[in-house]
């Protein structure tokens, strides 16, 4: 496959010399920055991450870091659509040219965001330092996909200058495949690349729902976020079609008057959501037993997810103002625990994953 062109071996995961460019003198440095900082832009991933062994959990860190990268210039409402394209343009080009990874911070410096995003942005130089430490394959499967990924961000800041307003939803799902469908890829790619236990026949099964994998999670996080993304980065997501089929509109989609019409309008999402939760079961079910850590970066998240679907499904938090959705911590810990021990199944994780979406889940050795 032209996947695998430059003759590497396949399944090496082992931190030695072979296949690498040269490693940036502070690669300790980035590396701890990005161990760091991971936990504060996304504690979802980070849990993941951290069971992943040597270049494998290198490759997804610093993937998941650079898409946080392009997606905080993307969520910066403040700044005209010309300026985030500028720089999701200028972003790009620092994989090229590692002068421009480091000025990079400062030609970005007025984008505006919370503070852990805002130190993300700080640390890009250490972040593409990460990357270019990478095996070469792996450093090209992470270029490929946070392209794909900021292109496609670029596209959408261009088509509403003033506002993502989503309209259709075969609009939204081009909009889910650029910002998470792409990533799913990545993951797929890597999963390939540095485990021994993934077959080619393993991967041609992943693709089939790897897309699904990555878009069931983002809308997920779309329908528990509705209040924040308009009210913090100008942004609907919901399809206007949808509202409009009844009665409402991006305009009145956190007014109470419309709150009930609001919530129908949220259901194709919904089912939409659960379709791809089941597409990443079979995504699951394809990686093989044994590449246990694996199976279990990938599963943390399906779980949390499916836990988050049901408050939404019984919520209307989200469509009022500052309101949102959450889970507890103390699900989350038992959803851990649970989730670290079934994941060599199939069917304890089908089990687990039932039983989240009716009711939540806790273990008796879970703190309160």
């Amino acid at each position: 496959m032209k996947v695998w062109k430059d003759g590497l071996i396949r399944g090496m995961v082992v931190d030695g010399p072979v296949g690498r460019r040269g490693r940036p003198a502070n690669e300790r440095s980035a590396l701890e920055f990005a161990r760091g900082i991971i936990g504060r832009v996304s504690r979802t991933f980070a849990i993941g991450i951290a069971v992943l062994p040597g270049d494998l959990g290198k490759a997804v860190l610093v993937g998941y870091l650079l898409c946080r990268i392009a997606d905080t210039i993307e969520d910066d409402g403040s700044a005209t659509a010309g300026r985030r394209q500028e720089l999701l343009a200028k972003f790009l080009e620092c994989f090229d040219d590692p002068a421009k990874a480091e000025r990079f911070a400062d030609v970005a410096s007025d984008i505006q965001a919370d503070a852990s995003y805002l130190e993300l942005m700080r640390g890009t130089k250490l972040v593409f330092d990460l990357w270019r430490s990478l095996p070469k394959k792996s450093a090209d499967i992470v270029e490929k996909w946070t392209r794909e990924l900021t292109l496609g961000m670029s596209e959408f800041v261009g088509r509403y200058p003033t506002g993502i307003r989503i309209q259709t939803m075969p609009e939204y799902r081009r909009y889910c495949y650029y910002v998470a469908g792409t990533v799913g890829h990545l993951l797929t790619d890597l999963w390939y690349c540095h485990s021994p236990l993934v077959k080619e026949r393993d991967y041609e099964r992943l693709l089939v729902n790897c897309e699904a994998f990555g878009e069931a999670l983002q809308t997920i996080n779309i329908l528990k976020d509705i209040a924040w993304d308009i009210e913090h980065e100008n942004a609907a997501y919901i399809p206007e079609e949808l509202l409009r089929a009844r009665g409402s509109s991006h305009q009145t989609i956190l007014h109470g008057d419309w709150r009930v019409q609001n919530r129908e309008a949220l259901v194709a999402l919904t089912q939409l959501a659960a379709d791809d939760i089941h597409k990443s079961l079979d995504y699951l079910g394809a990686i093989p037993k044994m590449a246990v850590q694996i199976r279990l970066f990938c599963l943390l998240p399906v779980l949390f997810a499916v836990a988050t679907l049901r408050e939404i499904e019984r919520s209307t938090a989200m469509l009022q103002s500052g309101g949102g959705v959450k889970i507890s911590r103390a699900e989350v810990r038992s959803l851990i625990l649970a989730g670290s021990v079934s994941t060599i199944s199939n069917k304890t994780t089908r089990w687990l994953v039932s039983k989240t979406s009716r009711q939540r889940f806790k273990l008796g050795l879970a703190k309160p």
